[in-house]
């Protein structure tokens, strides 16, 4: 019975999340009241509420799906594999699958829901959140990874914030040539391989010497 009461509970959930980026698409985000969102979802404000703590969650909170992503590659990792090769490996089979976190998706919704995101100063402030503590998840890893020399504090903070800056980094610039570019996501996978190559040899260039 719990297992039914949960898979209920998730599709409410995505439901009140569906209704509202539909809204936020439609109208802009500030254009639209949780009164709004809670009306399209057919919920009452404060059944919007128990699922989402703010406004900006009803959009951000796909970025949480992602915030352990990292981590769980670095403390999955398998025969010896270095971190940044696991990290690297990681991010092209994402580029290879076309993952809307990479950049490297070209579905008109997936485009739209980023320049959502970035386009909205709240937004883009609350994944900022989320990318924080995706941050911290990764010092965590790589703090308790095994097979490392116990990194220096102060190393396992910094590789793990240039980790998810080239992330990001990687991912908007992905984005953008194919927004603004009009270029597809197949033709681009060649290139963005190769720029996400030279930015893990770059990383582990950095990590080798520290």
């Amino acid at each position: 019975m719990s297992g039914l009461r949960e898979r209920k509970k998730e599709r409410t959930r995505q439901a009140i999340s569906e209704a509202a980026v539909a809204l936020f698409l439609e109208r802009g985000f500030d254009q639209v009241s949780v009164a709004d969102v809670a009306a399209a979802a057919e919920v009452s404000k404060p059944t919007l509420f128990s699922y989402f703590a703010s406004k900006e969650d009803l959009v951000v909170h796909r970025f949480a799906d992602h915030q352990e992503q990292s981590a769980d590659v670095v403390r999955g990792r398998t025969g010896g594999e270095p971190v940044l090769e696991a990290l690297r490996r990681d991010f092209l089979d994402g580029l290879a699958r076309h993952d809307p976190v990479t950049g490297l998706n070209d579905h008109p919704q997936v485009l739209a829901f980023t320049a959502l995101v970035y386009g909205t100063p709240s937004l883009a402030a609350r994944v900022g959140a989320y990318t924080a503590r995706a941050e911290q998840s990764l010092v965590k890893a790589l703090r308790e990874a095994p097979d490392l020399a116990p990194p220096h504090e102060l190393t396992a903070q910094l590789l793990a914030a240039q980790v998810t800056a080239t992330q990001r980094v990687l991912a908007l610039h992905n984005w953008r040539r194919i927004r603004q570019d009009g270029r597809t996501a197949d033709d681009l996978h060649a290139e963005a391989a190769a720029e996400a190559g030279r930015a893990f040899d770059l990383l582990a260039r950095g990590y080798e010497d520290s």
